[in-house]
């Protein structure tokens, strides 16, 4: 694990920083939930995922920054984290670095590149992906 964050206990932590899917709720400009699965991790304070300029995620965090996230252990659902938080920075700085380590995380290759491994290499020059920093204003953990 990267962090020590005082709202995520210890005991669940993996779940953030690990190769577990979230699923991250978003606002809609209508006010409607809307979700999608990413990959995520923990860096210092902030639940850290990554998106593509112009998704509609993107646009969602960038209009209303409050989101959720759910991560739960595949093997036993019962143990899961929600993070409701929010967006606080969202930058194209670091942002292909930072999918490459998730990819690395994800993909259990230290070598991997998110362009290239975890979505066609051509994709590169389409998408600019996007870090996006997510501070935790309320956590809930079960298991």
């Amino acid at each position: 694990m990267s962090a020590k964050n005082m709202l995520i206990p210890l005991s669940h932590q993996a779940l953030l920083d690990g190769p577990y899917w979230a699923a991250l709720t978003t606002v809609m400009p209508d006010g409607q939930p809307q979700t999608t699965p990413v990959w995520c991790n923990i860096e210092g304070d902030f639940v850290m995922v990554n998106t593509m300029r112009g998704f509609r995620k993107e646009k969602n965090m960038r209009a209303n920054p409050r989101v959720t996230l759910l991560v739960y252990d595949p093997r036993n659902p019962f143990r899961n984290i929600e993070v409701r938080g929010e967006v606080v920075e969202m930058t194209e700085t670091g942002a292909v670095e930072h999918n490459d380590r998730l990819a690395q995380l994800y993909l259990g290759n230290p070598a991997a590149h998110f362009f290239g491994d975890a979505i066609p290499a051509a994709l590169a020059v389409k998408f600019q992906p996007v870090k996006v920093s997510i501070k935790p204003l309320h956590v809930r953990v079960e298991g």
